[in-house]
Order: C-alpha cells, then structure tokens, then sequence
C-alpha cells in the first residue's frame, strides 16, 4: 500500500511551488520532480493545503479529507498518478459541496496534464 507523506519545511514548498502548475476549478495542483527521499521509496509525497479564507476549521478539514480520499483511491488505479513526482493541493472552497466523482474526474484530468 502506498502512503502519503507531507511536505515538512518552508524551502520544500517553495521548491515545489516554483516549478509546474495546474489549475482547476476546485484546487490547483503544484508539482516539482522528487527531490525528497522517502523512507521506503515508494510513498507519495503530496500535501493537502487550505487558506484560512476558505471557511472554519471544519470546513478546511472536511476539503482535506475529501481530497485525500480522491488521491487514495486514484492511486489504487495504475498510472493515474506519477509518483516520482512531489505535490501540493491547494483546495478551493467550491470543493466543499461538490460531489466526489466530478472531483475525481478533474483531479484525473490534472494529473495527465502535469506528466
């Protein structure tokens, strides 16, 4: 099973965030080449982002936990998402009420555009 890891220093997500870019009605979607080493080698490394302008606590969590479910299951699917990159979601507060499987379609969508 493969497992996300999440970006740890200021510099990490300034590298990242300087290098590819897609945006989408929902979320944007950063990605750098790895240059982090995971400790197993095959783990994710993608963080889940929110601005506080987006809502509450509640509000900022349950986009997080949404958009965590989309990458679990697209990452059970082969070649969905290429893991030899690093990546940062930023949410949007429209991601809220939208249904899953129209965030999931996009979040495919983006993913081929970053490869």
């Amino acid at each position: 099973m493969v497992k996300l890891e999440s970006l740890k220093k200021s510099n990490q997500f300034k590298k990242v965030l300087k290098e590819k870019k897609v945006h989408s009605k929902y979320f944007s979607i950063f990605a750098a080449k790895n240059f982090i080493k995971t400790s197993l080698g095959r783990n994710l490394i993608i963080s889940f982002v929110m601005k506080k302008k987006i809502g509450n606590a509640v509000k900022r969590n349950r986009i997080r936990r949404k958009l965590k479910a989309i990458v679990q299951k697209l990452l059970k699917k082969r070649g969905a998402i290429n893991r030899d990159y690093t990546y940062i979601v930023f949410g949007n507060s429209k991601t809220y009420f939208e249904k899953e499987t129209i965030l999931m379609s996009e979040m495919i969508n983006c993913f081929k555009k970053i490869k």
